[in-house]
């Protein structure tokens, strides 16, 4: 029964890649699916994308070790996934339609006139370098999963998982990319409904569960945990809540942006997404703490999931159990793929040395790219690494504190230069990998995108202060911050002739009404 599940499962990932391969032949078609995704396309998809196994195993094994505490991870995700959602996705998909972008470097290259394509060419390298990490982690995961639901053996799990994910991702391109997201935060968000509800019920409800807790050990229901009110557990719930931050600016969330059919899906898009992430992070700690009343004393916690599959479900929903922590890995690897392979393509050979090359020719250079990338990171993840989290949380931060920083000031502040960006993100970058090497032990684990982030952030303004802001980048942020308004202000239609524009309606002051332009270039 389980293999049935899983067999129609990954029949149906195989045909959305069928499917999406009749329009990925050219550049934009591929990597953004032709900017024709609607709102609950992109909505699923950044979330699913954003969560990975980390979510499925790495949160779930979380509440069961440390109980309460670990609802600082749900806090910094709801508010980092509703930051991103109502600041940053408006301007940044207005902003990337006047220049036509289709990956986040072509969006900072414009942004700040950077005619030595400097920003490019640190970005394509720092996405290709922190994506090879992520994708291995993931099909570790894949080889943990088949392995703790099948007992498959790990290599041949690794193997399955990684020809899956390169078929439907390298023929299909983003558009089965997005759809299988859709597909499997669905899933995704069935599971971690239902498995808290049951894992509760069977532990007695919630009261019989929270007292069973406290037998247990009563740090589990304090908000601090094992620490209490000192320096190491506001430092341990601070890093915790920071892993939000990385939802404002992460390439591969921002690409879904740029993929959507027009500004008016972002309102709707938002109110999906964070819905659905409060639902994927509460049920997966909760699912844990309920899993540490029914299963106390797992040698390994992150198996916590499948083991409460196995023993509080039938075998069909075992299957759909396997089907979900799948769906978490894939779904993120396979945008991962797409990156690394837009990284190359797009950012290295169209953009920097091969200009000229027809877009067929391009789309076939991004397939083959995304399969080497994919072959590649199986090889890494054959060699079994077992700290598969700690690479996913060291690349997310690593991508987030070189992006965060420069993108956010890109938007909202019109002194940001191309030389402070540059520093923005060297440095940010640079502070993530040094923190992790040589300070992060000596205080109290303080999670690296913090520092990292908060380094880029410091750099990009001072070194931005003293140089100067390129020309036409006032002038144009002022018009995007006019078209773009107030945050999840309503767009509406009206008709003068026949014709149809788009106009903002406001309920107060401080903004003109003015068309929503997505055609034009830069002034």
């Amino acid at each position: 029964m389980i293999l049935a599940v899983l067999v129609c499962y990954l029949a149906i990932m195989l045909w959305i890649g069928w499917w999406g391969s009749r329009e990925s032949g050219d550049v934009a078609s591929y990597y953004v699916a032709g900017k024709k995704l609607p709102s609950w396309v992109i909505a699923f998809s950044s979330n699913a994308t954003g969560e990975s196994a980390w979510l499925l195993l790495g949160l779930t094994g979380m509440g069961y070790v440390v109980g309460i505490h670990a609802f600082w991870v749900v806090l910094g995700e709801v508010l980092g996934v509703a930051v991103a959602w109502i600041f940053i996705a408006g301007p940044f998909k207005e902003y990337t339609d006047r220049f036509d972008s289709i990956t986040v470097p072509d969006f900072l290259e414009d942004r700040f006139r950077d005619g030595r394509q400097i920003i490019r060419r640190m970005a394509a390298l720092i996405i290709f370098s922190m994506v090879a990490v992520y994708t291995a982690a993931q099909l570790t995961a894949a080889g943990k999963a088949f392995d703790s639901f099948l007992g498959l053996d790990y290599t041949a799990g690794v193997i399955l998982g990684t020809a899956v994910v390169l078929f439907y991702t390298a023929f299909g391109g983003f558009k089965a990319v997005a759809y299988t997201d859709l597909l499997q935060g669905l899933l995704m968000f069935a599971g971690l409904l239902t498995l808290p509800i049951v894992g509760i019920t069977a532990a007695g409800g919630w009261t019989a569960a929270l007292e069973r807790l406290r037998a247990i050990d009563p740090a589990l229901l304090l908000p601090m945990g094992d620490y209490g009110a000192s320096p190491a557990g506001v430092l341990s719930a601070v890093s915790f809540a920071a892993v939000g931050l990385a939802f404002l600016g992460v390439p591969q969330l921002l690409v879904r942006f740029i993929s959507a059919r027009s500004r008016r899906e972002i309102p709707r898009a938002g109110l999906i997404a964070v819905l659905c992430i409060v639902v994927f992070d509460a049920g997966a700690v909760l699912a844990g703490m309920a899993g540490r009343v029914l299963y106390p004393g797992l040698l390994d916690p992150e198996t916590i999931l499948p083991v409460m599959a196995g023993g509080l479900f039938p075998a069909l929903f075992t299957g759909l159990f396997l089907v979900i922590v799948l769906s978490a890995i894939l779904s993120t690897a396979d945008s991962l793929l797409i990156l690394a392979s837009s990284a190359v393509v797009r950012d290295v050979v169209q953009k920097i040395y091969r200009p000229m090359v027809s877009e067929s020719r391009l789309s076939l250079y991004g397939k083959i790219t995304t399969v080497i990338v994919g072959v590649a990171a199986c090889v890494v993840a054959l060699g079994e690494v077992r700290l598969i989290f700690w690479f996913v949380l060291f690349a997310w931060s690593g991508l987030a504190s070189a992006f965060v920083p420069v993108v956010v000031c890109a938007l909202y502040w019109k002194r940001t230069t191309l030389a402070g960006a540059v520093a923005g993100m060297g440095v940010g970058f640079g502070v993530t990998v040094v923190w992790v090497l040589a300070f992060k032990s000596a205080f109290y684990d303080l999670y690296e995108m913090i520092p990292g982030v908060g380094a880029g952030l410091a750099a990009t303004v001072i070194v931005s202060l003293f140089t100067a802001p390129p020309a036409g980048a006032a002038a144009e942020l002022e018009a995007v911050r006019r078209a773009v308004g107030r945050p999840f202000r309503r767009v509406a239609r009206v008709s003068d002739g026949g014709s149809a524009s788009k106009i903002p309606v406001t309920a107060g002051v401080g903004h003109s009404p003015a068309p929503e332009d997505s055609s034009g270039g830069h002034p």
